[in-house]
C-alpha cells in the first residue's frame, strides 16, 4: 500500500487572479484559511466555502474546494443547509462585517442558537469596502474615516459579545496579518465540533485610515496594543459542559473581556464549550437522518400521498 503524500498549501490554491487592493487584509485571511486546511489535511473535495457579498465574497474563487457565492447577508443559512444536507463536508462560511453584522445580523444570531458544526469567519475592517467605505456596524460612534463625509452617529456592535449571547460554542478574535497565529486559530475553529466563529480584524488601506496596520500593531505604554489572551493566563474553555454554572461563568468572563478595546485589544479564544450540536439532536430525534444524509434522500420519488391526506 502506497502512503499518501501530505497535502500542501498549494493544493488549496486556484489559478484565479486575486484582485483585492494592495495591502488589503483579505490576502492574509485567504492564506491563513489555505494553511489551516493544509494543517488539518482535509481533502479539497470534502470542503465547501460559502461567502456573502463584499470584497470577502470573492474568497471561494481563490480556494480549491467547493465554493458558493451567496446573496447579501445570507451566507449562514446557505452554509447551514449544506452542512445539514451533507455532514461529511467541512463547511467554512466567510463574509464582511457589513454582510454579517448588518443585513445578516438576524441570521448570525440564529445560526449561533442552532450550534451547527461549521465555521464562520468575518473579515472585520469597520467599513463597507466594496461600496466606497461607508461606516459598517463595527465602526464606533464619533469616528470618521477618510471616505466618510461625517462621523458615525450610531454605536458600534460588539461581535464577540453578540456571538457569545447567541450561542456559538467557539468564539475567537484573530488578526489578518498574523502569519503564524491566524492559521492555527482557524484550524482550531474548524476542528471544533459546533458553531465556531472568528472575528478577524483586517486592514482596509483604501477606505479605513483609522484601523491601520500601524495602529493595530502599535506599542502602548510599553505593551503591544494587540495581545494574546493565552499569554495573560486567560482560559475560556469550559472543562465540564454538563455544569451550567461553569458555562455561565465562562460566558460572563468572555463578555467582560470582549469590551476591552482601545489601548489593549485581546486576540485568541474568548469562549469554547463542547455542547451537543444540531446534527446530534437531529440524529436522536430522526433516525433516518442518522442513517442516511439528506443529500442521499430520494426526494424526487417520495410518496407524499399520506401527508396530503393528513391535510384534508
Amino acid at each position: 500500500m502506497i502512503a499518501e503524500k501530505p497535502r500542501t498549501v498549494k493544493e488549496y490554491k486556484t489559478p484565479v487572479h486575486i484582485n483585492w487592493c494592495p495591502g488589503c487584509g483579505d490576502f492574509g485571511i485567504l492564506v491563513a484559511v489555505q494553511e489551516a486546511l493544509a494543517e488539518l489535511q482535509l481533502p479539497p473535495h470534502r470542503v465547501a466555502v460559502f461567502s456573502g457579498i463584499g470584497c470577502s465574497g470573492k474568497t471561494p474563487h481563490y480556494i480549491n474546494a467547493y465554493g458558493f457565492h451567496t446573496l447579501h447577508g445570507r451566507v449562514l443559512p446557505n452554509a447551514a443547509g449544506a452542512k445539514l444536507a451533507n455532514r461529511d463536508l467541512t463547511v467554512v462560511a466567510v463574509g464582511g462585517d457589513g454582510d454579517g453584522y448588518g443585513i445578516g445580523a438576524g441570521y448570525f444570531v440564529n445560526a449561533g442558537r442552532r450550534n451547527i458544526d461549521f465555521t464562520y469567519l468575518v473579515f472585520n475592517n469597520g467599513v463597507y469596502g466594496l461600496t466606497k467605505g461607508q461606516a459598517a456596524p463595527t465602526l464606533a460612534r464619533g469616528l470618521r474615516t477618510k471616505s466618510m463625509p461625517e462621523p458615525a452617529i450610531q454605536d458600534s456592535l460588539n461581535p464577540i459579545a453578540l456571538a457569545i449571547g447567541s450561542g456559538y460554542t467557539f468564539v475567537a478574535r484573530g488578526y489578518a496579518l498574523d502569519r503564524k497565529g491566524l492559521p492555527k486559530l482557524i484550524a482550531q475553529a474548524v476542528h471544533h465540533p459546533g458553531s465556531a466563529f472568528i472575528d478577524v480584524l483586517q486592514t482596509c488601506p483604501t477606505y479605513n485610515d483609522l484601523m491601520t496596520k500601524e495602529w493595530l500593531e502599535a506599542t502602548v505604554e510599553e505593551h503591544p496594543r494587540m495581545y494574546q489572551l493565552s499569554d495573560e493566563g486567560y482560559d475560556g474553555v469550559v472543562a465540564d459542559p454538563s455544569s451550567m454554572d461553569e458555562i455561565v461563568a465562562k460566558k460572563a468572563q468572555a463578555m467582560t473581556k470582549s469590551y476591552e478595546w482601545g489601548d489593549h485589544v485581546p486576540l485568541g479564544v474568548f469562549y469554547q464549550a463542547r455542547l451537543r450540536t444540531y446534527e446530534e439532536e437531529l440524529e436522536e430525534r430522526m433516525p433516518q437522518f442518522a442513517e442516511t444524509p439528506l443529500v442521499h434522500w430520494d426526494v424526487a420519488h417520495r410518496d407524499v400521498g399520506e401527508l396530503l391526506e393528513a391535510l384534508r
